[in-house]
Parts: C-alpha cells; sequence; structure tokens
C-alpha cells in the first residue's frame, strides 16, 4: 500500500464541521490501496467535541499526536469571553480588551493563533519520516498555519505535497473584521503564495475556490468537494411528526441572520393560525443570541426548539426528519465561492433545502445541478414567501415529498476514490519531473 501523511488540526475528539471531510477521506481511502498516517494536536482548544467521530477512524490507520500551545486560554481570561468561534471576531462591538485581544491576535499570531504548532511539529515529523517514509503528504487549514508545516517538510525532505484548502486564505471573509496592520497583511500574502507556488497540487473544495487559486499561481489547482457518508444514513427515515418543521443544523452564526425570512414566517403566522400551531423552528447546534432575538421580533419565539449541540447521529437524524432544511450562508460577498458541508448531508437527507444566500453563488449551483432544493437571495421576501407558501401547501395536502436528484458524485466513495486518483497524479508528476 502507499503511504500518505494527513496533517489536521480538527481531529477527534473535535466536533463540528471541520473534522469531517478528513475523517471521512481517511475512513475510505484504505479500500482505495491507500495507508493514511494522520498528525493531530494532542492537547487542542477544540470549540465542540464529539467522541462519536473516533468510531469512523480504521483501526488500522497510525495517529501520531503533539503538544500544542494556543492562546485561548488567555483569550478567555483576558475578555471573559465563553467562546474562541470566529464570531467572535466579526460580529457586533467590542469593549477595549476585546479588541486589545484582537490586534494582538491580528498581528503577532499570523496566519492565525495555531502558528506555535509549526515548529514542534516539523522538528517531530522530520525525525518520524526519516524512519517511516511516505510516498505523498497533505496539509489540511484552516487553520491554515498547518501548510507551512507541509512547507518546510516538503523543503526539508522533498515529499510531494498537496495543500488542502476548506476555506479561502487571504479571501476569508472574517479577516477584513481583523485590525491588521499593512505589514502583517503582506506577511499572510507573502505566505499564501509561497504554499500556492511551492507545492506539487493545490486541493481546493468548490469550483469557485479552485478559480481563485488557479488565478494566483502556476500550479494546478484541483476541486474536490466535501460529500456525504452514506453509511450516516442508513436505516429507516424517522417519521414526520405533523408538524412544519423548518430545520437547521450546526452553528447558526449571527453573520448568517436570515432577517427577511423571520419577517415572512412571522407575517404568514399572524394571517394563518393554523400554519402558526404547526410551524416549528428546529434549531440542532449553536445559536448566535442575535438569531432568538430576531425570530422572538417576529412573534416567532414559542415555534422554537432549540436542541443545542447535537452528536452527529442526533443532527442527521433531524436532517432526515425535518419538512424543509435551511441553509443561509453568511451575508458576505467572500461567502459565495463557499460550501458549507453541512449542504451535502442535506442532500444526502432528501429533504427540500431553502438556501439564503448569493443565486449565482456555488451553493446556488449545487442544489440546482441536483434538484435538492433552490437559494433565494437575502432580501428577497417575495421569493421566501413563495417558496414557504407552496411547501405549506404541499404539506397541507399530504406531506412533502423527498428529492430525487442525482447526489451520487457527492458520496463520501466518489470523493475518496477522485482523492486517491489525485494522489496517485501528485506521485507521478513528482517522479518524472
Amino acid at each position: 500500500m502507499r503511504r500518505v501523511l494527513v496533517i489536521a488540526y480538527y481531529w477527534p475528539p473535535s466536533g463540528g464541521s471541520g473534522v469531517q471531510r478528513w475523517v471521512k477521506f481517511v475512513k475510505y481511502l484504505c479500500a482505495e490501496g491507500w495507508e493514511p498516517v494522520v498528525w493531530a494536536p494532542e492537547n487542542a482548544d477544540y470549540p465542540s467535541i464529539d467522541h462519536s467521530f473516533e468510531k469512523e477512524i480504521p483501526p488500522q490507520v497510525e495517529v501520531l499526536r503533539g503538544p500544542i500551545w494556543e492562546p485561548y486560554a488567555a483569550y478567555r481570561k483576558l475578555t471573559g469571553a465563553k467562546s474562541t468561534e470566529v464570531t467572535e471576531i466579526s460580529s457586533g462591538p467590542k469593549t477595549f480588551k476585546q479588541r486589545l485581544s484582537l490586534w494582538i491576535r491580528a498581528n503577532l499570531f499570523v496566519p492565525d493563533p495555531r502558528i506555535g504548532w509549526v515548529r514542534p511539529s516539523v522538528k517531530r515529523l522530520k525525525a518520524y519520516l526519516k524512519e517511516h517514509p511516505v510516498d505523498v503528504m497533505v496539509t489540511t487549514g484552516p487553520p491554515h498555519s498547518v501548510h507551512l508545516i507541509g512547507e518546510k517538510l516538503h523543503k526539508a525532505l522533498g515529499i510531494p505535497w498537496i495543500p488542502d484548502f476548506r476555506d479561502p486564505w487571504s479571501k476569508m471573509y472574517y479577516l477584513k473584521h481583523l485590525p491588521m496592520t499593512g505589514l502583517s497583511w503582506e506577511r499572510l500574502r507573502n505566505m499564501e503564495q509561497r504554499v500556492l507556488d511551492s507545492c506539487n497540487t493545490v486541493l481546493a473544495c468548490t469550483p469557485l475556490m479552485q478559480e481563485d487559486f488557479q488565478a494566483l499561481t502556476k500550479t494546478p489547482v484541483a476541486c474536490i468537494t466535501n460529500g456525504f457518508d452514506e453509511e450516516d444514513f442508513t436505516g429507516p427515515v424517522p417519521p414526520q411528526d405533523g408538524h412544519f418543521n423548518i430545520t437547521h443544523t450546526g452553528l447558526f452564526a449571527a453573520d448568517g441572520n436570515p432577517l427577511a425570512l423571520w419577517k415572512v414566517l412571522g407575517e404568514m403566522a399572524a394571517a394563518d393560525p393554523h400554519f402558526r400551531a404547526a410551524l416549528c423552528l428546529r434549531l440542532a447546534g449553536k445559536v448566535d443570541r442575535e438569531i432568538l432575538t430576531a425570530i422572538k421580533a417576529a412573534g416567532l419565539i414559542d415555534n422554537v426548539v432549540s436542541l443545542g449541540y447535537c452528536k452527529h447521529a442526533e443532527a442527521v437524524k433531524e436532517q432526515r426528519s425535518a419538512s424543509i432544511l435551511l441553509l443561509p450562508l453568511r451575508n458576505d460577498p467572500q461567502y459565495r465561492p463557499i460550501l458549507p458541508g453541512k449542504l451535502f448531508e442535506y442532500l444526502a437527507a432528501r429533504r427540500p433545502v431553502l438556501g439564503i444566500g448569493q443565486v449565482d453563488g456555488a451553493m446556488a449551483r449545487v442544489l440546482a445541478a441536483t434538484e435538492a432544493g433552490c437559494t433565494i437571495g437575502w432580501d428577497d421576501e417575495e421569493g421566501l414567501r413563495t417558496f414557504l407558501e407552496a411547501a405549506w401547501r404541499t404539506h397541507c395536502r399530504g406531506g412533502i415529498p423527498a428529492t430525487a436528484g442525482n447526489i451520487g458524485p457527492y458520496s463520501r466513495r466518489a470523493t475518496a476514490h477522485a482523492l486517491a486518483e489525485l494522489l496517485e497524479r501528485t506521485c507521478h508528476l513528482e517522479r518524472t519531473k
């Protein structure tokens, strides 16, 4: 078997969406003739924990771990914050301590606060790889500081290297909220350019990100999207409970607050007591307070079922039993090329998806191609009303049917097969240089 080293910050017991792409790749790569070896932190400050992902990792996969120092404990002590989520960066007014902390984060921790993991990782992996060689290595970010580990190992040992981008780097939407100096911006962009130019192949997880990265480098840029695992969606479909369930799973961030949706739903509920009685907003995951405040202002707080953070299997059950799956993107032009990981699980749940965001963005393309739902603009109240009223009528006539479009290319088995082919091509290109 060929061996691939995967360097990942997000790894079980981490929960959330960032961990799933490579847990699933690793799960299925063995069947494609590749033996993964994973390097991950042993004491990371993860925002959520989900031990269920540990069961996904084949027993033969070697997982190496090394200590990491992160500044988040000091940040929480200084500011009183309970979280280190991106929403702490991008939302609302800041206290003096928060502004100071963000300045320090923006300018002393470039490209990100996990930069302290780079040097010890390089030292440990150099020693390991000399005794246990691999055919190719992959670094997956964010955090994009992991790509600096790959850069240094590639330069020192000549191992073929693929940086995998689950999100953009210098075009990441929340960077504009950081008080970065011109020098810090230059450092970050230089890091990005070095990584793009020095690797063998760049891997992006959406077609629009692929286009953006290819415009920056002559290095070939491939695209393999995220996906869904068929094994997560086996068994009988949970029965509908009779309510008109509009379900959202995962982090519901303040900068993804669909105000027009709440307004339209509030007006529909005020005009139709039957609709108000049937409407249920099921929120499975961390929900920013601004979301609940907006729902309350629309007169719908009694229609909310807030489930808090759910284990992955529980979230899948919620997705499969929904009337409509809600997927608002962050209201930011820079979010246009991004495909949120939960989109693919929504596809597998076979429930209609109401996407809210850029109608010419990456998500809109996937929903249209798979006939899984539609994407409506942020302020398009008429479009939202048309969609919701049609769905409500269908619900009242006996229930909303499952979607039936072709989602096969987005299965985790299919994406792992595409990755195996990419790993082989990258090794071949290196051998023929």
